[in-house]
């Protein structure tokens, strides 16, 4: 069961922008933090961005004045804004969530993947 549906990856040109969108599928209890992970071929995998339910950001340092991480908490949703992509941006993105309990992680959970490709 699919837990965490990601939508708007694509193929776009060198400096050209997209919107990634995750959003739980209702059957996540306590999301804490929420974010996006990437891997891009023959790269480790790399986190991207996060926000956690008070919405505080971190952004990596390779995406930051570029990628912008936003959430609604009533929707459980994540977005990505992602500007002035670069060719090394390619990557298959992955959204989490973290369901966390007493202070502590009890599990994370991913979206399937959606490919993002910038063309040079």
């Amino acid at each position: 069961q699919v837990q965490l549906v990601e939508s708007g990856g694509g193929l776009v040109q060198d400096g050209g922008s997209l919107r990634l969108s995750c959003a739980d599928s209702g059957s996540i209890s306590g999301i804490n933090v929420m974010g996006w992970y990437r891997q891009g071929p023959g790269k480790q995998h790399e986190l991207v961005a996060s926000s956690d339910h008070g919405g505080r950001t971190n952004h990596a340092e390779s995406v930051k004045g570029r990628f912008t991480i936003s959430r609604d908490n009533a929707k459980n949703t994540v977005w990505l804004q992602m500007n002035n992509l670069k060719p090394e941006d390619t990557a298959v993105y992955y959204c989490y969530a973290d369901s966390v309990r007493a202070g502590l992680i009890i599990e994370r959970y991913w979206g399937q993947g959606t490919q993002v490709t910038v063309s040079s």
